[in-house]
């Protein structure tokens, strides 16, 4: 793999650390990100930086793209200065965005029309797990196109599940979000319970972490919440993004998912206070208001 030219698009909170993974590695890696000041640091170690989507993919073998919503994957992928404008045969293409399984379905189709090949690889552990670089991957496309990037996925990913063709990877993901959603809220109704109760919260996550009721959120977002960091290491404008996908998806297959909509519901009011760019473990505000203790 390091014989190729790996293309990256989007170096935000999760992107960037997960080039300087690459980089250590020995990869030569071009970049794009929408706003360029935000891979400066990345330039300054040595990535070459194209103006668009279209100038990069015409440089690169490989090109990754982990981005935004699933209208600006689109447009990174179809637009008129976008990827398949300077697509050729034998390129790989890698979308490790949280995006709709059909769009994923959708590029794969498109690029092996074209002789290329894509695969859709969105991964979970957000910024302390890119940093860290355990990732956990949730990987669609064919198996054999996978295992020749894997040595890629190695570089920033811990755990790479392949889960089935094009669109699979998307799919896995989702119910990694709704995991997550109902684990959330359970961890801060807890603490709000804990609160109201007179308990110590350390004391509290000390006991219960260690037990039956032991997960990420408790590990990871709790202390968070103990100490009122609301910074994101994956926002609600993102996350709330995740779920409308979660939600579209499961109306389509005729689903019906109460608490993830509840979850849904309770982000929605942290971003009508003004916290979109607070990390997810903010639902905590939105719980803490209904009880009346932020008061």
């Amino acid at each position: 793999m390091k014989d190729k030219r790996i293309g990256w698009i989007g170096t935000g909170l999760m992107g960037a650390p997960m080039v300087g993974h690459l980089l250590k590695a020995g990869y030569t890696v071009n970049i794009h990100n929408r706003t360029k000041a935000k891979a400066e640091e990345l330039i300054g170690r040595g990535c070459a930086w194209y103006d668009t989507p279209a100038a990069l993919a015409e440089n690169s073998d490989v090109v990754v793209t982990i981005i935004g919503a699933p209208a600006d994957v689109e447009a990174c992928y179809f637009g008129a200065t976008g990827i398949f404008a300077s697509l050729r045969p034998g390129m790989t293409l890698i979308d490790m965005t949280t995006t709709k399984p059909s769009l994923a379905i959708r590029i794969s189709e498109q690029a092996a029309a074209r002789g290329a090949e894509f695969i859709d690889a969105p991964v979970s552990g957000g910024q302390v797990g890119a940093i860290n670089g355990n990732l956990s991957i949730m990987i669609g496309g064919k198996e054999e196109v996978v295992n020749s990037v894997r040595p890629l996925f190695e570089a920033f990913g811990k755990n790479m599940v392949y889960q089935g063709k094009a669109g699979a990877g998307q799919h896995a993901k989702m119910c990694n979000q709704i995991t997550i959603a109902g684990t959330l809220i359970g961890v801060c109704e807890a603490l709000i319970y804990g609160f109201k109760a007179g308990l110590d919260w350390n004391i509290l996550l000390e006991s219960i972490s260690k037990g039956a009721a032991a997960c990420w959120s408790l590990d990871v977002l709790a202390p968070k919440i103990v100490r009122k960091d609301w910074s994101p290491g994956f926002s609600i404008d993102n996350f709330v993004k995740d779920l409308r996908i979660a939600l579209e998806e499961a109306d389509a297959m005729q689903l019906s998912l109460p608490g993830l909509a509840l979850v849904k519901q309770l982000y929605t009011a942290v971003q009508a206070m003004d916290g979109g760019g607070f990390g997810n473990q903010s639902l905590y505000l939105a719980l803490e208001k209904l009880s009346n203790l932020d008061k």
